[in-house]
């Protein structure tokens, strides 16, 4: 199995590390997934810090991670702080983490998870494969 997964220390395996411990913050988690479906236009600082109800000091410490690691890019607009989710960089994320899922069984890439629900016996599925 390791020849399918191949996940030897290399430098794309660190940068989604890093990626993913700045996403594993309560906090930066929940800045990012407010960014995500901001689209290009993005979100201000002050728009973010409303929205959460986190003091302005811990926004910015955040807001310093989620960029360090590039899930996050900043643009200046005037007066206004424009921040924006890396969706290259989130798409090269969540490539690596599924670029192999369930190779070993000879899923083709791109397949689709269906589960069953225990309790009432129906099928649950989504086109991206991800279910809630």
């Amino acid at each position: 199995m390791n020849d399918i997964i191949e996940l030897r220390i290399s430098p794309e395996l660190q940068l989604v590390a890093d990626a993913m411990e700045a996403l594993g913050n309560e906090t930066r988690l929940a800045v990012f997934t407010l960014l995500v479906p901001a689209g290009h236009g993005g979100l201000t600082v002050g728009d973010i810090q409303s929205r959460l109800s986190v003091p302005a000091s811990t926004l910015s410490h955040h807001l310093s991670r989620l960029i360090q690691v590039d899930l996050v890019q900043q643009e200046r607009q005037g007066r206004k702080l424009i921040c924006r989710a890396n969706y290259p960089r989130m798409e090269g994320v969540l490539s690596f983490l599924t670029r192999n899922c369930c190779a070993a069984e000879g899923a083709a890439p791109g397949h689709q998870h269906v589960t069953t629900d225990v309790q009432d016996g129906t099928t649950k599925g989504s086109a991206k494969g991800f279910v809630v």
